[in-house]
């Protein structure tokens, strides 16, 4: 009982870490139709921001634990401003070079963080809290996992309050409809979209100092690890689907520890064959739309 309990939980946590990664590369798809191959880039410059303001200001300090959370997500968002300004929005409804620009771009970036970091791992410590335990019904819970669960709640709270009730939501969400009619109205939809890419990339921040804080290190190629299966979960999800990546999250993450834990370590091919099973029944995802 205590191992399933176990199993199950620690699914949820890992399914969180998935959908805070997954959460910008899903919004700025479903907003703005940008498949954005370098979103693993924010993450990972975001971790070693992040990295720095915990070293500086004392690993076991929850203080600095917050900052570097706040940090990498202003990171995040900087990078990928930047990222929309420069490469993206000269690119718009020129979808192929998109991914050409955002794949070149990936690739790039994890040269430039080896050359600045090195290729190898660099280990970190938290609050002692986060190596801790805590038990429930007989299972010893890593707090860790907690965390991941609250910060990816507080995300996608954030994420539909701003969508649904704030005056740029409302704005964003009439661009993608209609934009030359919001044009019409002397609303410049780029900023909108601008911000939209901002917001992407505060989220990607987020993840990469908590996915930092989950796997006790950080490295050039912890983005791209994660972006796969933030892609996983976008594409079982439905593209730009939030509610339906939160879902995914938890059952691909779910799935791949119960069959890590019972099949023997067969997590990623469980994953896999569900990818495979989603896409041949249902080609948009669980939530998905129709284009």
């Amino acid at each position: 009982m205590s191992t399933l309990v176990l199993t199950l939980v620690t699914g949820v946590g890992l399914g969180a870490l998935y959908f805070l990664v997954a959460s910008g590369l899903s919004l700025i798809y479903g907003l703005m139709h940008v498949l954005n191959f370098a979103h693993g880039a924010f993450l990972t410059l975001s971790a070693f921001m992040g990295w720095f303001v915990a070293q500086a200001l004392g690993t076991a300090s929850w203080g600095s634990f917050l900052l570097s959370i706040l940090v990498g997500a202003v990171v995040g968002a900087v990078f990928a401003t930047l990222t929309e300004l420069v490469l993206i929005r000269p690119l718009y409804e020129r979808h192929i070079e998109q991914v050409l620009v955002t794949v070149g771009l990936s690739l790039a970036a994890v040269a430039l963080f080896e050359g600045l970091w090195g290729s190898d791992a660099i280990n970190i410590a938290g609050p002692p809290w986060l190596t801790q335990t805590t038990s429930i019904l007989g299972a010893r819970i890593p707090n860790k996992y907690w965390i991941l669960i609250l910060a990816a709640v507080i995300v996608l709270a954030a994420l539909v309050i701003f969508l649904q009730k704030t005056r740029y939501g409302m704005i964003i969400r009439a661009g993608v409809e209609n934009r030359s009619m919001v044009t019409a109205l002397g609303i410049d939809v780029r900023k909108s979209f601008t911000l939209v890419f901002a917001i992407g990339g505060a989220a990607a921040g987020i993840g990469g100092v908590l996915a930092m804080h989950y796997t006790s290190y950080v490295s050039a190629h912890m983005g791209a690890t994660l972006l796969i299966f933030a892609f996983i979960v976008t594409v079982v999800g439905g593209l730009g689907s939030l509610t339906g990546a939160a879902i995914a999250s938890v059952l691909v993450a779910v799935l791949q520890q119960v069959a890590n834990t019972y099949l023997g370590g067969t997590g990623d091919f469980i994953v896999v064959i569900l990818l495979a099973v989603v896409l041949l029944a249902r080609p948009t995802g669980l939530l998905g739309r129709k284009a």
